[in-house]
């Protein structure tokens, strides 16, 4: 059943003190709403917000005569129908084809809601997908019908090369600089957020209750995404962390800033930077770090919410840097960048191949399983890996961070507090002979 009424919305008065008459399309007790030209004033309504200026009324009639035959006409369809779809149907609104949907520009509008909705990462990840379409098919008109499977095994290809990429800096201003390929790991995450932004468009335009199929294909049944490979890189040593922990670097460099960032997430259970970066102003009352994990806080049902002791090792580096790297750094990517510089800067004067920030995190995660012989469950819980509202025994279970406090503290026991020369001296099954720290090597990483 569907009716059709010329109506008036009291909370949609204008400034003018008239009200839009609208066309209320009724259908199964939803409602939606069609404008006209023609406005009233409190005159002109009853004052239970009826229509009761003749001329008007006669005017809209015909509009709502013509609406009921195109009702009538539908039959058995109307069933189909919701108020919503009735509304477009009445109108004569063009069905978007699949041929006319812009991926591009479906994805600059997909990137602002999640800059809004502050998945910062998340954007970044989309905008990425979109800059390499644009720069694969070397133009902006990139529609849904050009994704199909053996695209993507050429755009597959496209990634893994080095190329030369154009992109603007922060002045608007075109900068070239050369690339290298990605790996498979990177490949496997570029062609899954690009999957993201593909289902992303079928489910704002295709509508499977209402039969409204505009998307049809789907060409990640076909193309398989790369599987992610182990990374045979050796996780940290006991030893490297403290010579980490222990390098000299010159006060206010990317290379300091790099160090004591490292270590305050190895402290904090493997903080991600941009948790760090989003730190308020320390507060020498709290005991404790609490937030919510940004990498996956938009997935998780408890928000991925932690609270992490501060220890004592940390408290320092806490109190220096919560609340001032925003100050610093315009964006927490920036913050990435002067880590990833710092952090190799290290691993050069230190010996170490191929040295990241989350190395950190890593080496948290090895040393609480492989060294204090947690549970898997026990560590991913204090490297809030695990959802606690997601199997039905949390319900029983109260919130209490002790488990993930006693992961903590046997984990940075491990580092004795020993400078690293007197480390030099040390074998065994616990530590392992940490790199040679020359004087040229202390002097190499002085530089910013």
């Amino acid at each position: 059943m569907a009716t059709v009424n010329a109506v008036i919305l009291p909370i949609k008065k204008r400034k003018d003190g008239t009200w839009n008459v609208k066309i209320r399309v009724n259908k199964d007790g939803s409602s939606s709403y069609i404008e006209t030209t023609h406005f009233v004033n409190s005159k002109q309504v009853w004052k239970k917000n009826q229509i009761k200026d003749p001329g008007i009324l006669a005017m809209v009639e015909p509009v709502l005569t013509q609406y009921r035959k195109k009702i009538g006409e539908l039959g058995a369809k109307l069933d189909s129908y919701s108020s919503a779809k009735l509304v477009d149907y009445l109108v004569g609104k063009k069905e978007i084809k699949a041929e006319e949907i812009n991926v591009i520009d479906f994805g600059r509008k997909r990137i602002e809601e999640l800059m809004q909705a502050n998945r910062l990462g998340s954007a970044k990840n989309m905008q990425t997908v979109v800059n390499s379409l644009v720069d694969f098919f070397r133009t902006e008109n990139v529609f849904i019908t050009d994704i199909r499977s053996k695209m993507l095994y050429k755009y597959e290809a496209f990634l893994l090369k080095p190329r030369i990429q154009i992109r603007p800096d922060q002045f608007q201003r075109p900068q070239t600089r050369a690339i290298d390929g990605l790996s498979n790991n990177g490949l496997h995450n570029h062609i899954r957020d690009l999957r993201i932004l593909f289902n992303c468009i079928k489910e704002f335009y295709n509508d499977e209750d209402d039969e409204v199929i505009v998307v049809k294909h789907y060409p990640f049944k076909k193309y398989k995404l790369p599987q992610v490979l182990p990374k045979d890189k050796p996780k940290l040593t006991i030893a490297q962390v403290v010579a980490i922990r222990d390098f000299e670097a010159e006060p206010g460099s990317r290379i300091e800033l790099a160090r004591d960032l490292f270590m305050l997430s190895f402290y904090l259970c493997g903080m991600n930077a941009v948790d760090m970066y989003k730190l308020p102003p320390a507060d020498d009352s709290n005991l404790r770090i609490s937030y919510n994990r940004s990498k996956t806080a938009s997935r998780r049902r408890d928000q991925a919410y932690i609270s992490i002791f501060i220890p004592e090792e940390a408290r320092s580096l806490y109190t220096k840097y919560a609340g001032t790297l925003q100050k610093r750094y315009a964006s927490h990517s920036g913050l990435d960048h002067a880590l990833a510089f710092g952090i190799k800067k290290i691993g050069a004067a230190l010996g170490h191949n191929d040295p990241e920030f989350y190395d950190a995190r890593h080496a948290f995660g090895d040393f609480a399983r492989n060294r204090c012989r947690f549970s898997m469950d026990d560590v991913g819980l204090a490297m809030n890996h695990k959802d606690q509202s997601n199997r039905v025994t949390d319900i029983y279970v109260s919130k209490n961070w002790d488990i993930i406090d006693e992961v903590q503290s046997k984990v940075i026991s491990l580092l004795p507090s020993l400078d690293s020369e007197k480390l030099l001296t040390l074998n065994g099954d616990d530590m392992e002979s940490p790199f040679d720290l020359s004087n040229k090597d202390k002097e190499f990483a002085k530089a910013s």
